[in-house]
């Protein structure tokens, strides 16, 4: 598996991922086939722009000719699935697109992959088709319950990679990573946003009393876990990828502020979202078996992604002064009631 395609490679992780491999893998060339959506951005991958390794392709995923064209030109033995629509919030506005991207495009790459004989078909996925979680953590193993149109679309595509191992023998591998946090991450998830209006001094929306709790891992360690899984992981088979520390949101705010030496004053609990998942957990000591372990504690995660937006203020300032950003933060935020006592 030397020449990769690696789709949504212009988004957070997908970029992180690129940089990864170039760096680990002297011999490996990656091809980047990306939509450009308002999540996909080329100065994710500015660095790299004349590493003769690296090709990008603008494409969509739900392209059948495009994506086959592209896979034969560039002799394509192996695909990484980065490309989704992944914020739960823009899910339950125009939950649609999501269906069309993160399944019937899934499906569309399957079909690719089988009928040029891949060496391996790899879905990045996410722990939140498993749903909530109130207690224990999920095993690989079991039931999905996604609670929104996001983890939902999610769900379905991993279903439709599980069946093209049963039905056609497809060398298939999944990993569910949870929370992801690091350079690059597009101002819209919550550690981004956080980060960002506390260095503008605004307000941190805080969904309901903040006691969410997730698993934040840094994005590197990620993409690590993906190498391992695409390297060594048995084909048909499904591993979670994350830190294993939970943190509660409201916690994780106060440490960002406390890391900026910005007020308290700035959390401000607004009206959560429908459905809102209470807490995520999964069980990794199936990739753990791989040889695959997290370095970096969630404060050091935490550390290194505040003092990346800190000094790449070119990045993001120009995304978030864009209509597009406002827009999308008005419709989400604006109308929502300030709590009083959450």
């Amino acid at each position: 598996m030397r020449n990769l395609l690696i789709t949504g490679g212009a988004g957070f992780i997908g970029s992180n991922f690129v940089h990864y491999i170039l760096d680990k893998y002297p011999d490996y060339r990656v091809v980047v086939y990306d939509k450009l959506t308002y999540a996909g951005n080329l100065d994710n991958l500015k660095d790299i722009q004349d590493d003769p390794r690296y090709v990008f392709v603008q494409g969509d995923i739900c392209d059948p000719a495009k994506v086959e064209e592209t896979m034969k030109q560039h002799a394509i033995d192996a695909i990484v699935n980065f490309a989704a629509d992944t914020h739960v919030d823009r899910s339950l506005m125009v939950p649609g697109v999501f269906i069309q991207t993160d399944v019937y495009g899934t499906f569309i790459l399957l079909e690719a992959a089988k009928k040029l004989g891949l060496e391996r078909y790899h879905q990045v996925s996410t722990d939140e088709v498993y749903g909530q979680v109130l207690q224990g953590s999920s095993l690989e193993s079991d039931p999905l319950e996604a609670r929104s149109p996001y983890s939902a679309s999610k769900a379905g595509g991993d279903l439709m990679v599980q069946a093209y191992f049963a039905s056609f023998g497809l060398p298939v591998t999944i990993t569910r990573g949870s929370n992801n946090i690091g350079p690059y991450q597009y101002p819209e998830k919550v550690v981004p946003v956080f980060i960002t209006n506390a260095l503008d001094n605004l307000p941190l929306p805080v969904y309901g009393d903040g006691r969410q709790m997730r698993d934040y891992q840094y994005v590197i360690e990620h993409c690590e876990g993906i190498d391992v899984v695409l390297h060594k992981g048995k084909p048909g088979e499904i591993y979670n990828v994350g830190s294993g520390v939970e943190t509660y949101n409201i916690d994780m705010a106060h440490m960002i502020l406390e890391l900026l030496h910005k007020p308290a004053s700035l959390i401000q609990h607004v009206t959560d979202r429908p459905g809102h998942d209470r807490r995520y957990s999964i069980n990794c000591d199936k990739i753990k078996a791989l040889g695959w372990r997290p370095s970096n504690t969630f404060a050091q995660a935490l550390e290194k992604t505040v003092r990346w937006y800190v000094d790449d203020e070119w990045w993001w300032r120009k995304i978030k002064s864009g209509k597009h950003y406002r827009e999308y933060y008005q419709r989400n935020y604006g109308e929502r009631e300030v709590l009083a006592h959450p």
